[in-house]
């Protein structure tokens, strides 16, 4: 019998007073009387990672997250101590740490504190498993709001919200459900017009308070682990975000095949009825670049195989789907069959690839074949192994990508919903349970998919698509928001998600167009679509359980509203596909919230419903049933309808009409968006001239168009057209300059300009200072010209 309580249950224990500093040049090390280690790592001007070690001991330093080619590098770093504090100094920040209690703010050059400690990292000692639960808390300032975590089901500002990361198949979710499918331990804090971001690297289930419990508190802690996290300071939100997309990687530039429309569904089968389904999109003019296959294409669910009744020559199919443009998309899940007859089972077997048991029998778990065994993604030799048995579908049958479900791991009939915490895993030579692997399985396993599918559809570029991810998971795959219900509450729930997603570094998302639960009506679909295709993963996917969900199922009223807007998405390809080069190579998020585009307006910090896409269209989605209208916030500048040309002011709420054919779209002035024809897939029509929509500003816009051959590597070999426009329009008077780079030969020769707005009538035009006719750039009444695409200078000139 225990009689001393302090033995017990110690409760929370904290760090005492400092007794040790020293620094090793970007590493600054602080011991206290308890063993209690501090190290702060200066990364960047604007960077520091915290770790905290107890018992004078650090974990090995090891994390999935990080990005090896991320940015590191300071201008200067002093240190200087006074009587009660250590004080650390790069030129964008000020850390102050405690000499008596550890505990640190985080100040501006000119002393305005961003960030600073309440109770500061605390932990209580683990009895049940052993190590650590960790904690760590921050004063919440007044008025201060939070953003990102990820994939919430929640209103986008987290202030008084609790949540908690741990990936979970989750069916059906409703609103403020919560955990979901994905653990991205990240988020922005925003007040007074600055912002910063923590990113918490643990991979134990990790929790987040931001002041709910105490208003004045926000709080993160995790059951297990190490305390160690990344301050990053901006004082602005996108560069928040930036240095944390750069933190922890971008992905290469996909095909772009795969920013076309996608049709999916569980499940298309047999041969005939995939045939039908492409030759309805062909015969209704409806774009549409891939097709997937969910698991009943498999024979008996198992992983690599196939139905040959349902597919007798799955080659020959696939073959004849690209002639006529459809990319053929097949799932695997990480669940197989325990079937010694079953070359993959036999092989993992042989090699000790499967999970085992804390006493050593191996995992099993039932999903869609049955009793299955699970391969143990975090072990290096697995990986390799799981990448080569991709060959046959991608080299062999032309298989073009492929979709990772059910990676959690999902586990059917069992409470948890996934593995036992006493699972064992290599960790990439860090032995751990579950405990520690459950939240990055899923990026394990489809880090592995990437790499098999990279190397075997080589020349060609990977696309891949997962459900279940950790923070980093975006430089393997793209991903979308699970198992979502047709309801208009998850039409708002989609919008959310993806700008939550985009703030979280993770852009390349989207969701089940139309819900994947019941089945929607035709007016939600269309409103669906309408949000769908400004989402940078574009695909209608639905269980198949209430009824068919392709874009023809609702009349005709509603397939043409859905044609429309599908074709209005391969317009903006060069518009998507420059978005999409930015995020790859500057970390801008493909979407940005409200709070994002314009954070010194405090009338952003609580929208959900508009956003930006780019960096220049707004759009705000209809959200209920029977809408003839909405109103919605118009941010700060002159702004386009792009519907009917009329230019508001923004900075306030406007009432805009839209009919069921009609999604509230705005566009920047002083913008050059660019547009292809449409096309009923990519690569279908040999761009002969690029459009661009021209809105006229009084003042300056910079704009951009990336291209390149669409698929490949060239491109970084320097294969690419990168064009810098910059604008300035005056009262007579419009300047385009085009700056290009890259060593990419456009299909095209001319670019037609299409422009809006300009307030005289045009009367000479000079191109490169040499004045031509107005016959020689095609000037027609509704002001539109035609120039080459080298050109340097375009003026032109009115009275």
């Amino acid at each position: 019998m225990i009689t001393n309580t302090e033995l017990e249950y110690k409760g929370n224990l904290y760090p005492n007073e400092i007794v040790d500093f020293k620094q090793d040049t970007d590493k600054l090390y602080f011991t206290t009387v308890n063993g209690v280690i501090l190290q702060i790592t200066v990364l960047r001007n604007s960077m520091v990672r915290f770790r905290y070690a107890t018992d004078h001991n650090f974990e090995p330093d090891f994390s999935y997250a990080l990005n090896k080619n991320a940015l590191r590098g300071y201008n200067e770093l002093n240190v200087h101590e006074t009587p009660t504090e250590y004080i650390i100094a790069t030129v964008r920040m000020r850390i102050l740490v405690d000499k008596k209690t550890l505990r640190t703010q985080i100040s501006d050059p000119e002393g305005n504190i961003i960030c600073e400690d309440e109770l500061g990292f605390h932990w209580e000692e683990n009895y049940e498993y052993g190590g650590n639960i960790i904690k760590m808390s921050k004063i919440t300032r007044t008025g201060e709001s939070f953003y990102g975590m990820g994939d919430k089901a929640t209103h986008s500002n987290l202030k008084g919200k609790r949540v908690e990361n741990w990936v979970t198949d989750q069916y059906a979710y409703g609103k403020d459900q919560d955990p979901l499918y994905k653990a991205i331990p990240f988020y922005v804090g925003l007040t007074d017009n600055k912002a910063y971001g923590i990113f918490f690297d643990n991979t134990f289930k990790t929790h987040f308070d931001f002041a709910q419990e105490k208003k004045h508190v926000t709080s993160f802690w995790a059951d297990g682990g190490e305390m160690n996290y990344y301050f990053i300071y901006g004082p602005e939100m996108e560069k928040v975000v930036r240095l944390y997309t750069d933190l922890t990687g971008t992905p290469e530039l996909p095909p772009l095949w795969a920013l076309g429309f996608q049709q999916s569904k569980w499940s298309y089968f047999p041969e005939s009825r995939v045939k039908e389904i492409a030759k309805n999109f062909r015969d209704l003019k409806i774009p549409c670049d891939g097709l997937y296959l969910d698991i009943d294409y498999m024979d008996g669910f198992r992983c690599f195989t196939w139905d040959k009744k349902l597919f007798p020559d799955p080659k020959r199919m696939i073959a004849e789907l690209a002639e006529d443009g459809f990319k053929t998309v097949v799932m695997i899940d990480p669940g197989i069959k325990i079937d010694r007859d079953y070359w993959i089972y036999q092989e993992a077997m042989e090699h000790d690839y499967f999970c085992k048991r804390g006493d050593g029998p191996y995992m099993h778990g039932k999903v869609w074949p049955g009793e299955c065994n699970f391969p143990d993604f975090t072990n290096p030799k697995v990986r390799k192994w799981w990448a080569e048995l991709y060959k046959e579908f991608m080299a062999d049958m032309g298989v073009h990508a492929v979709w990772n479900d059910m990676n959690e791991p999902a586990v059917m009939e069992v409470p948890s919903k996934t593995a036992p915490l006493d699972t064992r895993h290599d960790y990439d030579g860090h032995p751990s349970t579950h405990r520690k692997a459950h939240n990055i399985y899923g990026m394990q396993m489809v880090r592995a998919t990437y790499n098999g599918v990279k190397k075997h559809v080589y020349p060609k570029r990977p696309f891949v698509i997962t459900r279940a991810a950790y923070a980093g998971t975006q430089r393997y795959a793209c991903t979308w928001t699970g198992d979502n219900v047709a309801t208009w509450e998850h039409l708002w729930l989609a919008n959310v998600q993806m700008q939550r997603m985009c703030i979280s570094g993770y852009s390349f998302v989207g969701s089940d167009i139309g819900g994947f639960a019941e089945q929607p009506d035709g007016e939600l679909f269309a409103r669906w679509v309408q949000l769908g295709i400004f989402h940078p993963f574009c695909r209608v996917h639905s269980s198949g359980d209430h009824g068919d969900q392709e874009p023809w199922s609702f009349g005709e009223e509603i397939t043409d509203i859905v044609r429309k807007y599908i074709e209005l998405r391969y317009q903006l390809l060069p518009y998507l596909y420059t978005m999409f080069y930015k995020y790859s190579k500057e970390g801008l998020p493909m979407l940005r919230a409200l709070v994002l585009y314009d954070q010194e307006d405090p009338q952003t910090h609580f929208r959900t419903d508009e956003f930006i896409y780019g960096q220049q269209i707004l759009v705000c989605p209809i959200q209920e049933p029977n809408s003839k209208g909405r109103r919605m916030y118009v941010p700060r500048g002159n702004w386009y309808n792009y519907w009917t040309g009329e230019v508001i002011v923004g900075g306030m709420e406007k009432w805009v009409v839209a009919d069921i054919d009609k999604i509230p779209m705005f566009i920047k002035e002083g913008a050059m968006i660019p547009k292809y024809p449409v096309q009923q897939y990519v690569g279908e029509l040999k761009v002969l001239e690029l459009l661009i929509d021209v809105y006229f500003k009084l003042g300056v816009e910079n704009s951009t168009v990336y291209e390149d051959a669409q698929d490949g590597f060239d491109y970084k070999k320097g294969r690419y057209s990168l064009r810098n426009f910059k604008l300035n329009g005056k009262e007579n008077e419009l300047i385009i300059q085009q700056f290009k780079d890259g060593t990419y030969t456009t299909s095209y020769e001319t670019i037609k300009m299409q422009l809006h707005g300009l307030p005289f009538t045009i009367e000479s035009v000079l191109i490169d200072s040499e004045k031509v006719s107005l016959d020689d750039v095609k000037l027609l009444e509704n002001n539109c010209i035609e120039v080459n695409k080298e050109f340097t200078t375009l003026q032109l000139l009115g009275s």
